[in-house]
């Protein structure tokens, strides 16, 4: 016997727009990149778009090296104030921003003139400032949509709101009789599967 609410329909999750538009974007974006290629290769010569594509994957390794560096160099300094119990100084001005610094390389490095244009863009620091102010405002509010509760409870409401899945909502309530210790099984024991 169960219990709970039981839907005569099985209710189809919605679909995030993103989900639908991701596929289409991804296209368009390299479609973009292929045909600027095209535009700046037949307006100087073959050879300038090929420095372009050499010069991104050069200036986007440096940065990323750089942005790696610096961020091992905090680590080690925050578990080294950790450690002898000194207390936390204050951030220096550098050290944020690390990874959109290795977003901005890694953005270089990808061939194409809009990544390598974004990638820029992701250097420079109040840009920096404004999408790193920009990110985290997001994840505050989605935390606080999210509601209270742990881990485990963020997966519980996936598997409940994703009705295709072979999770059933509801309750086992079994009437058997109570045994005493004395008692023996009746009939024949279960088959065993495997």
């Amino acid at each position: 016997m169960t219990t709970g609410a039981q839907t005569p329909h099985p209710v189809r999750p919605r679909r995030s727009r993103l989900r639908g538009i991701l596929p289409l974007a991804v296209a368009a974006w390299l479609v973009l990149e292929i045909w600027l290629l095209t535009v700046v290769a037949g307006a100087s010569n073959g050879f300038v778009a090929f420095l372009i594509l050499v010069g991104g994957v050069v200036l986007g390794s440096v940065v990323i090296k750089r942005a790696g560096r610096r961020a091992f160099r905090n680590l080690t300094e925050t578990l080294q104030q950790q450690q002898s119990g000194t207390a936390m100084s204050e951030p220096r001005p550098n050290s944020e921003g690390n990874g959109l610094m290795m977003l901005g390389g890694l953005l270089l490095i990808i061939p194409g003139l809009v990544s390598d244009a974004l990638g820029l863009l992701l250097l420079v620091p109040p840009v920096q400032k404004a999408v790193s102010r920009y990110a985290e405002r997001t994840f505050e509010r989605k935390l606080r949509e999210a509601g209270n509760g742990s881990l485990g409870g963020a997966f519980q409401q996936v598997r409940i709101h994703r009705p295709d899945g072979k999770v059933v909502q509801g309750e086992v309530i079994r009437d058997e009789p109570a045994r005493t210790p004395g008692d023996t099984p009746q009939g024949p024991p279960p088959p065993l599967t495997r």
